[in-house]
């Protein structure tokens, strides 16, 4: 018996309109967004005159960006910046720290965990985030460049996780569980107990920096290194991102099976071919994705 296959197409044709969404022509309503041929997107926390603060409207929106660039087939780099010199404050003090002290414990709580939500759909997200860090990066700004993938910073910055300076633990959004990975236990437990401010020079010889650039140079590097990530293979690049984070609560040999079975699904992939014949060829690959 022949089997039925008339309704493949369409159920094809739905698959592809539930999982993939282009994001170039998205509208941006509390920072700026763009999107360019090259598949790297930029988004830039653009309120200079308060150094780029975030709102409850802000966490929200990036919430929610993040969230559907698992779906984005046209985005393949995300670099995060913010605009006039500086990164981000954090919370607004007036937008959101006053209003907080008025708020019930739930009300609290549903918002500390979309911030914590925020860091969640950053990891989550297939893209590789590059941060780009000049001037001023506190609170959840600086939650926000720890969250990030990779950061290249200015000698000039100041990245302060400075919760305990306004009577708060220094857990918060997932920085006793990042923030170590980044930089070792004994360096994230200065950090979080006193809340200083941690220098672009000495941000790179710790390892929260992967770079530090001058300031005038500093997002032309970001987009440039995202450049050279998203001409790569970004469906091997989205799962080195899944197991990089999945790995941190695996034992070793838990880790190798898994990774076995990662990449037994990238040598499933067309980019695995190509790069195989271009190879022999003598040639550059060119990644498609798929």
């Amino acid at each position: 018996m022949t089997p039925d296959t008339s309704a493949a197409p369409r159920v094809d044709r739905a698959l592809e309109a539930g999982n993939r969404r282009r994001l170039a022509a998205y509208a941006a309503r509390h920072f700026e967004w763009r999107c360019g041929d090259d598949g790297v997107a930029t988004i830039t926390l653009a309120r200079p005159e308060r150094k780029n603060p975030l709102t409850f409207e802000s966490y929200a929106e990036l919430r929610d960006l993040f969230r559907s660039l698992a779906y984005a087939d046209d985005v393949r780099a995300v670099v995060l910046q913010g605009a006039g010199g500086n990164f981000s404050s954090g919370g607004d003090v007036h937008e959101i720290i006053g209003p907080l002290t008025k708020m019930s414990m739930p009300d609290l709580l549903a918002f500390t965990r979309m911030t914590g939500d925020l860091v969640k759909a950053m990891r989550a997200c297939p893209q590789p985030v590059v941060a780009a860090i000049d001037g001023v990066c506190a609170g959840a700004g600086a939650i926000m460049a720890m969250a990030s993938d990779l950061r290249v910073g200015t000698a000039r910055s100041k990245t302060a996780f400075l919760f305990t300076r306004v009577g708060l633990a220094g857990c918060d959004m997932g920085a006793c569980a990042l923030l170590p990975r980044i930089v070792g236990q004994g360096r994230a437990s200065d950090l979080l107990y006193t809340g200083r401010s941690l220098g672009g020079e000495e941000a790179l010889q710790w390892g929260f920096f992967n770079r530090v650039a001058e300031p005038d140079a500093l997002e032309a590097q970001a987009v440039a290194w995202a450049a050279e990530i998203a001409a790569g293979p970004n469906f091997a690049h989205a799962m080195t991102k899944r197991m990089l984070h999945q790995e941190w609560t695996m034992g070793v040999d838990e880790a190798i099976e898994a990774e076995a079975q990662a990449q037994a699904i990238c040598m499933m992939t067309q980019d695995f071919h190509r790069a195989y014949h271009a190879f022999v060829a003598k040639q550059r690959p060119e990644f498609k994705g798929d």
